[in-house]
């Protein structure tokens, strides 16, 4: 059956968790829009008393008074909602005085409080320590502005460090919770996941009466659609100088990930590059990866995006947005569609990290990550720095019979030996991860680590 809410088990124990020690408690939930937090705490306050309260941009006085309304509407007592409070602490001492029950206060996009008055974070943590700490109340405090919310409520510097009694970084879900939205085939929700990631707000966009194709055409490929302006939107909220942070993020789409690779692509200044690529990395936009066995993350990084959606976006609707809005829409998916079987090959990459991290291997590994060293690369190693094991792996978005594995399997072995860990100490496994393998069984037999779409939670 299409679900509306999906695998929040551990995030609502933690929260019932904290709630049930009966004492006051202060909780930080942050991370990416759209992920589903303001969802997770209406699950988790639904048969709870508790004011609900949703910032916006307005100034101080104005969220003074949508907060008083939230408040009022708890205590029932009109004659609240009609006095005239001066700042927070005030609204804060006169609300406590009045509840008379144990209360869930939440304040959803508390980074938008930050942006109009800059002495928020220091405001709350008087109200904190001096009003609701002694009172029986669980206060939530929410934010998507990831950076902002690490900043203001969890680095030490800030005010409200150490009065945290829980805190929660939403992430996506994982491929292997797609199959509970949409009734596909194990190869179409990879597909769903090159789109969407696992962002349940996108997911919710599919319509499961449509088949892959159709819902891209429903969802994506059309001027007004929601997830061919959403990125665009996000971005805008997020960026200034949009232009120039949109060349850079086009050049990591088309697989430029190298920092000389980004400034040719762009033929920005480097120092612009390296400042805005610095931006994206605090904003979650995009990430540093580095080969799995290098020690120190200081050079050769690599710079690839957070999630598959903006990765989709920019590969395949900034680009071709002159062709969508003329509704040249079957043109676009000829003209895609070999790119696109490309693109799906990185995207089963991060399916099947997330599948081994489930796994038992021969061995519990503790690092897991791709492997480059100048033309050598090497999908996914697997290793274990104490016990010097170590597992090679190549993933095929592809059906390979024997033979093909063969060869494959082969030529991993080959390049194994570029590895430079543990040489001569370690001991190795291999393994192979496609669409669909020929003879996995007595492949397995031999002592190869081989997987296909039917070994996937769901299949």
């Amino acid at each position: 059956m299409f679900q509306q809410f999906v695998n929040r088990e551990d995030e609502l124990q933690l929260l019932e968790e904290t709630y049930k020690q009966n004492k006051s408690s202060l909780i930080i939930i942050y991370g990416r829009r759209r992920i589903g937090k303001t969802e997770l705490v209406k699950q988790f306050i639904k048969e709870k008393a508790h004011i609900y309260f949703l910032a916006d941009t307005r100034i101080d006085k104005d969220n003074i008074r949508e907060m008083q309304r939230a408040i009022s509407s708890q205590i029932q007592n009109p004659l609240f909602e009609m006095v005239e409070f001066s700042d927070w602490i005030e609204l804060f001492r006169e609300s406590e005085r009045l509840l008379e029950e144990r209360v869930i206060i939440v304040v959803d996009e508390f980074p938008y409080l930050i942006e109009s008055n800059k002495a928020i974070p220091s405001i709350f943590q008087k109200i904190w320590d001096s009003i609701l700490s002694e009172k029986d109340i669980c206060l939530i405090l929410l934010g998507s502005s990831i950076s902002m919310m690490e900043d203001h409520t969890l680095d030490y510097m800030s005010p409200l460090y150490g009065r945290r009694t829980a805190q929660l970084q939403l992430q996506p879900l994982k491929f292997k919770h797609l199959g509970r939205f949409l009734p596909y085939s194990m190869e179409d929700l990879v597909k769903v996941y090159g789109v969407t990631d696992g962002v349940p707000l996108y997911l919710l966009k599919f319509n499961p009466r449509l088949d892959f194709e159709g819902n891209l055409k429903e969802s994506v490929f059309g001027v007004g659609k929601f997830l061919y302006q959403e990125a665009e939107i996000l971005l805008k909220q997020e960026l200034r100088e949009t232009a120039r942070y949109f060349s850079i993020l086009k050049a990591i789409a088309y697989g430029k990930h190298r920092f000389g690779e980004v400034a040719n692509f762009t033929e920005l200044d480097k120092s612009i590059i390296s400042k805005y690529l610095n931006n994206l990395a605090v904003l979650r936009l995009i990430r540093k990866e580095y080969s799995v066995t290098q020690k120190k993350e200081i050079r050769n990084a690599r710079y690839v995006f957070s999630d598959n959606y903006l990765n989709f976006w920019f590969r395949y609707v900034y680009p071709y947005r002159s062709v969508i809005e003329e509704g040249k829409i079957e043109r676009l998916f000829d003209s895609i569609k070999d790119d696109f079987n490309s693109y799906l090959g990185f995207v089963f990459e991060k399916v099947c990290k997330e599948f081994l991290w489930d796994q038992e291997l021969p061995f519990g590994f503790t690092r897991l990550g791709r492997w480059w060293h100048k033309d050598k690369e090497i999908d996914i190693v697997a290793l274990n720095e104490e016990t010097k094991e170590i597992a090679f792996f190549e993933v095929k978005w592809s059906n390979l019979d024997l033979n093909g594995t063969k060869r494959v399997l082969k030529d991993l072995e080959r390049k194994s030996g570029f590895v430079d860990w543990n040489g001569g100490m370690r001991v190795e496994y291999f393994g192979l991860i496609a669409k669909r393998l020929e003879g996995k069984g007595s492949l397995i037999e031999q002592g190869y680590l081989c997987y296909d779409l039917e070994d996937m939670p769901g299949a």
